[in-house]
């Protein structure tokens, strides 16, 4: 489809509707969006099944599964709907009336992951109207889940704990995030996910003496943690190559001109990674996380009133793990830069998949490629974390497949989560039809292709 087709304008109001539905996370009310769907897919001939957590009626998940041809294995398509705050955030217009303007639909959740899901539906529908002949040739299960923004226990981590029988045989999904364009040395690339970072949130605890505010406070708890936090701003962790980066990077190499390419073979040794990131501006910023583990100081407790000098303070740490790396590994690192002063505590630890399999990635990118004969597919490593750590507990390898054409000056991932959040409706009409072709296509032609351990 040429990136300046029109996008079917039911697929537009789909959309529009969907943004309409304020599914904010927390408390993240997916309900009434959920029976919007549910209606869609029901008025369609689609047997759905709306599950949710117990005593949380709330939080309801939608699973619907369109029978297929039984030439190939299930395949999988989720998307969440819940979304994230728009609190303190100024918008050029209000971000749940989905104003279409401009050749955008604006909105929280256009790009994460509304006009996702709007995609799937679109494709999964059309599916469903197709002759029996024509139909795809395996089983596709569509499951459209919430809680993905808060962690996703009452989501795609309570499908796959409580109702793993309907995922049975899946060995590969579609999801966020990944499939949009962006543009390096003026060459258009679509990384496609393959693999992402894990969830892994520490607490550090530093202690003083505690006094009165009126007498000198030097070395106490809040020095303690001024030097934490210098310690952290300043050193970083080492760097480590893993299998998914070492793909994503080795793929853009050769895709790029000689001297860029060079340059980024260089950060495949991790000798010379510390050396070179400094130097490539934005695009080291980005692929930075994607080499080391990280933590950012998220949130500081202390002090109960203002005339007292604090004994503990505590300050919690968003950490995520490179793949097939567990919290020692992190802890260790940072046990390393902060010595003993500080106290270190595991609060929360979600692993991600243990497995790379690139088995669904050649078609993925073929299909790319006829979408965008000037596109370069390449396997992407996320530095976030989604719902397919859950999924990964099946078996189940997802790709982060939602692809968008996007013009160079479009910043895709400064736009998520923030305020002005939009899609080009050129975009949305790409996807869905990507997402189309894909489901006629998955299956008896996809190579069986090594499963690569992570660690």
């Amino acid at each position: 489809m040429p990136a300046n087709a029109a996008a079917d304008p039911a697929l537009v109001e789909l959309l529009r509707d969907l943004i309409r539905f304020d599914t904010t996370n927390p408390p993240g009310d997916e309900r009434q969006c959920v029976a919007y769907l549910n209606q869609r897919l029901t008025q369609a001939g689609c047997q759905t099944q709306v599950l949710a957590r117990a005593q949380a009626d709330h939080r309801p998940n939608l699973v619907a599964r369109l029978p297929g041809r039984g030439q190939a294995p299930p395949l999988l398509m989720y998307g969440h709907l819940d979304v994230v705050t728009t609190a303190g955030q100024q918008w050029q217009h209000p971000p749940f009336e989905a104003k279409l303007l401009d050749g955008y639909v604006w909105g929280r959740g256009a790009l994460d992951m509304k006009g996702g899901v709007a995609m799937m539906l679109s494709a999964f529908l059309r599916a469903k109207a197709a002759p029996p002949t024509e139909g795809p040739p395996g089983d596709v299960i569509l499951a459209l889940v919430g809680d993905e923004e808060a962690g996703g226990l009452y989501g795609a981590g309570f499908l796959a704990e409580q109702h793993p029988h309907l995922f049975q045989g899946v060995r590969y999904a579609i999801g966020e995030f990944g499939g949009f364009s962006t543009t390096l040395a003026g060459r258009r690339f679509y990384p496609i996910m393959v693999s992402e970072k894990q969830t892994c949130r520490l607490q550090v605890t530093v202690r003083g003496p505690g006094g009165h505010g009126s007498l000198i406070g030097r070395g106490g708890a809040m020095a303690a943690l001024a030097k934490v936090l210098h310690r952290l701003d300043r050193r970083p962790l080492p760097v480590h190559v893993t299998p998914p980066a070492r793909l994503m990077l080795q793929a853009l190499a050769s895709h790029l001109p000689f001297h860029q390419g060079a340059v980024l073979r260089q950060l495949l040794n991790p000798a010379m990674a510390r050396v070179v990131l400094p130097r490539l501006g934005s695009l080291g910023r980005t692929l930075e996380p994607l080499l080391r583990h990280t933590v950012n100081a998220t949130m500081v407790r202390g002090g109960e009133q203002v005339n007292v000098l604090p004994s503990e303070i505590t300050l919690t740490l968003d950490g995520r793990l490179l793949p097939g790396y567990g919290p020692d590994d992190l802890m260790g690192e940072l046990r390393g830069i902060l010595g003993d002063a500080a106290e270190l505590t595991l609060l929360r630890y979600v692993p991600g998949p243990s497995q790379l399999d690139m088995g669904l990635f050649n078609t993925l990118a073929a299909i790319l490629r006829q979408a965008d004969p000037q596109g370069i597919p390449v396997p992407m490593l996320l530095p976030a974390a989604t719902d397919a750590r859950y999924f990964a507990r099946l078996g189940i390898q997802t790709y982060g497949f939602l692809p968008m054409r996007l013009e160079p000056g479009f910043d895709f991932l400064r736009t998520i989560h923030g305020p002005d959040e939009r899609i080009p409706v050129d975009a949305l009409a790409f996807g869905a039809q990507a997402i189309y072709q894909l489901l006629g296509s998955f299956g008896p032609g996809e190579p069986i292709a090594k499963t690569a351990s992570l660690d």
